[in-house]
């Protein structure tokens, strides 16, 4: 595996104290070379109750700073929470299509995986900081990661059969990633949610009736139908509502009208076997009684 080298930024929440410097730690034992951004481990309030890492100004300096070193290969963002979307309009397109740098992470980069796609450029939902420093499953999407970073490897994902899953098989692009920043994102320059694409979707801490109301609004735009093939990735930290629907099946509900391919309980998320899925890259969904398969094509 060649080396790297990695920028550590903050776009989005303050994190946690030391996370930073253990996944520096962890990536330099694995050989790769690490530049933290001189703002990723400070914390700024906003509006009295948001933590980001520093003001907007300041993000989006570090981020330009990433993208135009021209000894940084990739950019590595320490954690979601609330932000990336502000960097949305102020980092141009033409910018990251330049540099060609992959972005790596989930959750709120969901906005930044968008701006990537635009940009024409690969991105990588996967583990983040945090994850990088567990051990399990968490090491062994860190490793995926860096495999796929360095060409050593493509995705070729089996998952176990689900009973609500939706046999066949759709071929695209891979899209998707937190839910409600791509419902966020739908009507705007930056809407990844396109005709024939693989898309990819989990959540937390949104409830099942928020999640329908995401998905109505997909449907009544006319996305929802227009999908090649849905991955349903894990959806955490919520309650069952009031008549005991569980999230999964009303997903099923929502979808049920379409033909393509529909694969749930996979692993991406706020979990720790959050396998790394390269955005942009073009994959086939199988889905059939015995197992799903995603797999790069």
């Amino acid at each position: 595996m060649s080396p790297r080298h990695f920028a550590i930024i903050s776009p989005s929440g303050a994190v946690a104290e030391g996370l930073i410097d253990r996944a520096a730690d962890t990536l330099h034992t694995l050989g790769m070379t690490v530049t933290v951004s001189e703002h990723a481990r400070d914390s700024a309030t906003a509006y009295g109750v948001i933590s980001h890492s520093a003001p907007l100004d300041i993000r989006e300096r570090e981020l330009r700073q990433a993208l135009n070193n021209p000894d940084i290969d990739v950019i590595l963002c320490a954690r979601g929470g609330y932000g990336a979307i502000q960097l949305l309009g102020r980092i141009e397109p033409e910018l990251v299509a330049k540099a060609r740098k992959p972005i790596i992470g989930f959750s709120d980069i969901t906005a930044l995986h968008a701006l990537w796609a635009v940009a024409g450029v690969p991105s990588f939902h996967a583990p983040m900081t945090r994850h990088i420093t567990l051990g399990g499953p968490s090491a062994v999407a860190t490793m995926k990661t860096l495999e796929l970073l360095c060409g050593t490897a493509t995705i070729d994902y089996t998952t176990a059969p689900h009973p609500l899953n939706r046999n066949g098989q759709a071929t695209g692009i891979l899209r998707g990633g937190n839910l409600a920043l791509l419902y966020a994102l739908r009507a705007t320059p930056y809407d990844v949610i396109q005709p024939g694409v693989i898309l990819a979707i989990e959540d937390v801490a949104e409830q099942v009736y928020q999640v329908q109301r995401m998905l109505h609004s997909l449907r009544l735009s006319g996305q929802l139908a227009q999908l090649g093939g849905l991955v349903v990735g894990q959806f955490t930290k919520y309650n069952e509502n009031t008549s005991g629907t569980a999230m999964y099946n009303m997903i099923a509900d929502m979808v049920a009208p379409y033909n393509y391919p529909v694969c749930f309980n996979f692993p991406i998320g706020h979990v720790d076997n959050n396998l790394p899925l390269p955005l942009g890259a073009r994959v086939t969904l199988t889905v059939e009684g015995k197992s799903a398969t995603l797999r790069q094509t």
